[in-house]
């Protein structure tokens, strides 16, 4: 199948179902607001490197997680009776992605989190849309993650983590909040063995895009987010 190239118009995607393979949909455009929008409402997301022009994909299958399908491992209940760490939202979106841009993963040179992409974050956290959980301890930011919310999709974009445990825990605190907001759908892109421990199976793209579309109807909660005082 052929990768397009996209034109001008922000809104104008070709369907998910035309992708590559290895999920490549099209090439080109830019980050505005308004054409990433649009892009995760189709369950279409960017994800390239400097050297290259912005690419767009939509993987099959798609990992995904519904809320109330969290497995929280016994030691991981252990950190968070202790209290290890207190987890925010919203509040160092800006150092949540800087620090996420520069986790050295396995089998990656540098990173997809480019300075394009930074702003481009900021711009949609600014807006309501972009969203941080945060881990920190003796008011120190030590983990967290970002991502992005429609409807009652959060869409998962990247985590890192100084010290053990520390993202993991943001993380659940997070989906037992979306949980409780009534969120129906937590989109994790690729498939990690990370993220399979916690609950997440590979969808089937018709599948993911099925509970995506109904997610959709929701309204969308906009930030800044804070958790509520007793997350379930």
């Amino acid at each position: 199948m052929p990768v397009f190239r996209l034109g001008e118009d922000e809104t104008l995607f070709p369907p998910v179902e035309l992708a590559e393979p290895d999920g490549v949909l099209a090439v080109g455009g830019d980050l505005s607001p308004r054409r990433l929008l649009t892009a995760y409402s189709q369950g279409i997301f960017p994800w390239y490197s400097d050297d290259m022009p912005i690419v767009w994909h939509s993987p099959d299958p798609r990992f995904s997680l519904l809320p109330e399908a969290l497995h929280v491992p016994q030691s991981l209940k252990k950190v968070l009776k202790r209290k290890t760490f207190e987890v925010r939202l919203d509040t160092s979106f800006d150092a949540v992605i800087d620090a996420c841009a520069k986790v050295k993963r396995p089998g990656q040179e540098g990173t997809w989190i480019t300075s394009e992409m930074k702003r481009a974050y900021r711009k949609l956290h600014q807006m309501g849309f972009a969203h941080s959980a945060e881990a920190w301890q003796d008011d120190t930011l030590v983990g967290g993650l970002y991502g992005v919310s429609l409807g009652s999709v959060f869409f998962g974009e990247s985590m890192f983590a100084r010290v053990p445990d520390a993202s993991k825990v943001a993380f659940v605190v997070l989906v037992e909040q979306l949980r409780e907001w009534g969120f129906t759908l937590i989109d994790c892109q690729q498939e990690t063995g990370h993220l399979a421990r916690f609950g997440a199976t590979a969808w089937p793209r018709p599948e993911f895009v099925k509970a995506l579309e109904e997610g959709l109807l929701r309204q969308t909660r906009k930030g800044p987010w804070r958790l509520s005082p007793s997350p379930s």
